[in-house]
């Protein structure tokens, strides 16, 4: 899949059939509009395109605003959903940057500058709750008869439902904002996981004992946090066991090498002898969070952080254990 960040690039294609939105966790609904944009996109011999935004549009308005509370808890990493749409078959991605620009431009503007102009669009594929422009004030019907008028094709997808509940980001949020992991699970079509490349902590785990891999989770507010079990992909033949913490770590200081910012840190326990203590920087890994123990604990001081971290290691085996 080729990535482009905003649309003025000699590589991208001349045209395209389109779909338009967030892709904050690529989840089943996505999924399935994936698939017919990809079949569309066949029938008109032009390549598959997603439009995605970052930052995320609310995440924008939220800072613009001084209201952090009007930013959505993100699911996954661009690193993530960029992988994810690659998975799905798509042939292109436009990340395009969520600014002030684009947050004053009026529909008719969108569809003229970056749909049509931008983009090349042919087809254009949306969900039954799109709305676009400044205020919002495009929605499907402006969007087909700007279709109509500039020679595009307009198509919109139904809510995506699984077992009656209807398949959105805000659901996938809120199962992993309440440790439901396997509710998430069903609502992705598969484990929820992070990933990215290991990067230099504080190295303390090492010096109680447990040697972690860490992960920066770039957004603020990541839609789970707390202890769980995981498996990490990436270390070898065989996905390894762990246990992991995502999140801002309460028990050490907010000042510390990592600035206070979210990290997913993972210890595997049975660490690969092949790696050495140091093996794991700079590789690419995939953590899958299984099973939610318990919420982020602030402890009072490093001998109970390492008794705690001990339990969380115990639990986490007993866990793997009754799953065989």
């Amino acid at each position: 899949m080729k990535v482009f960040r905003g649309f003025h690039h000699p590589g991208i294609a001349q045209a395209c059939a389109l779909t338009i939105g967030n892709f904050d966790g690529v989840h089943r609904g996505h999924q399935a509009m994936l698939a017919l944009l990809r079949g569309e996109a066949q029938q008109r011999g032009v390549p598959s395109c997603v439009l995605t935004f970052e930052p995320h549009p609310r995440d924008f308005f939220a800072k613009t605003f001084k209201k952090p509370e009007l930013a959505p808890a993100r699911v996954g990493t661009l690193r993530d959903k960029l992988d994810d749409l690659a998975n799905c078959g798509v042939d292109q991605a436009v990340v395009l940057s969520f600014d002030g620009k684009l947050a004053a431009q009026t529909p008719l503007a969108f569809v003229t500058d970056v749909l049509v102009k931008g983009l090349g669009a042919r087809y254009v594929l949306v969900g039954d709750d799109f709305r676009f422009g400044a205020q919002r004030a495009g929605d499907y019907t402006f969007l087909d008869a700007a279709g109509d008028t500039m020679g595009f094709d307009v198509a919109r997808m139904n809510s995506y439902e699984v077992h009656g509940l209807r398949v959105s980001s805000s659901a996938v949020r809120d199962a992993l904002g309440q440790g439901r992991m396997q509710d998430a699970a069903r609502l992705l079509g598969r484990a929820y996981f992070i990933s990215g490349h290991v990067v230099h902590g504080r190295k303390l785990g090492r010096t109680l004992g447990f040697k972690t891999l860490n992960l920066r989770f770039a957004h603020w507010k990541p839609a789970a946090s707390g202890i769980f079990a995981v498996m990490v992909h990436g270390l070898g033949s065989k996905p390894l066991q762990g246990v992991a913490n995502l999140g801002v770590r309460p028990s050490l200081d907010p000042n510390d090498v990592n600035g206070g910012r979210v990290l997913l840190e993972t210890h595997c326990l049975d660490w690969p002898a092949e790696l050495g203590p140091e093996g794991a920087y700079g590789k690419i890994i995939r953590v899958e969070l299984l099973h939610k123990l318990h919420d982020e604990l602030k402890y009072d001081g490093l001998d109970a952080l390492t008794r705690g971290i001990r339990q969380d290691c115990d639990d986490a085996r007993a866990w793997f254990a009754a799953r065989i």
